[in-house]
């Protein structure tokens, strides 16, 4: 089952597509009354019941009249975050390395590297990267497996971890990486507005065997950069859901970014980084592809 957000008539809605994913049920008219158009109300919202109303409508059991999934504009499913994304860094051996040679004062960590990503609002596919070329030329995509968690733990055993976990979307986590490599973390790097891209849509957990072996690809222009699978993580996703919860909770909504392989700009000898009109496209085939294109911003233009 795959939820999805967007908007019809001007108005934003939630719903979830059909087994064909050509058309949507809109869960306002699964609810009759229904008037949540924010993700993670929705995830915190779904117990047993309402679970089982949306399996019933899912395999085509009612009467809910559909949207043609061609007229409607699609969202980011969660647009802005309650709280920092969670990423993972460097989280594939080969990606490990090509970082090692691109940034300059990088040393590989024993485990796992966690750092976080601002996004006052995640772009969804089809809207446009507004690259700050004048801030940093060095505009880099890194495809990832988003994990959205789906209710609220702490000290969460890694045994436990899918109980947690609410479905996966796709990533883009947009970097600057003159900035990465000036600041000597990554928070800054990784900030800026607009470079923050997931969906098309949300695939509930239980599509997925756990654990969660996927493919994981991008391409810049029609041509393939990156190509793995995230049975090659070098920390799976119950140590990071375990690791992470330690001491700290986890909210209904959170996304976990669980980092990228090899073959993003950077590692490229010379480096390719994105441009004005560029397209860029992250897949994982069991979710979608979510596509988004570079335009450059300019401050003060109107």
């Amino acid at each position: 089952m795959k939820f999805i957000r967007f908007e019809m008539a001007g108005k934003a809605e939630i719903g979830i597509l059909n087994k064909e994913e050509t058309g949507i049920l809109p869960l306002s008219r699964i609810y009759p009354g229904f008037g949540v158009t924010i993700m993670q109300q929705v995830i915190e919202g779904a117990g047993e019941n309402e679970s089982s109303q949306l399996w019933v409508a899912y395999n085509g059991e009612t009467d809910c009249p559909q949207v043609p999934l061609e007229e409607v504009k699609v969202l980011a499913p969660i647009e802005r975050p309650v709280h920092d994304i969670l990423c993972v860094g460097v989280n594939y051996r080969d990606h490990r390395e090509e970082a090692a040679g691109a940034l300059a004062d990088f040393k590989a960590a024993p485990e796992a590297v966690y750092f976080a990503k601002r996004a006052i609002r995640i772009l969804g596919s089809g809207e446009a990267i507004e690259a700050r070329l004048d801030l940093d030329d060095q505009l880099d995509y890194e495809v990832e497996l988003a994990v959205i968690i789906g209710k609220e733990g702490k000290d969460i055993p890694r045994e436990k971890a899918e109980e947690y976990i609410f479905g996966y979307s796709i990533f883009n986590d947009i970097s600057s990486r003159k900035l990465q490599n000036r600041h000597g973390q990554w928070f800054r790097g990784k900030s800026l507005d607009t470079y923050s891209a997931m969906g098309p849509v949300i695939l509930h957990k239980s599509a997925l065997p756990f654990p969660v072996e996927v493919d994981v690809r991008s391409y810049v222009n029609g041509e393939k950069r990156q190509d793995s699978n995230t049975r090659l993580f070098l920390a799976d996703i119950p140590k990071i859901i375990e690791d992470l919860s330690k001491g700290m909770t986890l909210e209904p909504g959170d996304i976990i970014a669980t980092g990228t392989p090899a073959g993003v700009g950077m590692g490229s000898n010379p480096p390719r980084f994105m441009k004005q009109g560029d397209e860029v496209i992250c897949e994982i085939p069991p979710i979608g592809r979510l596509v988004n294109r570079v335009e450059t911003y300019f401050p003060g233009r109107t």
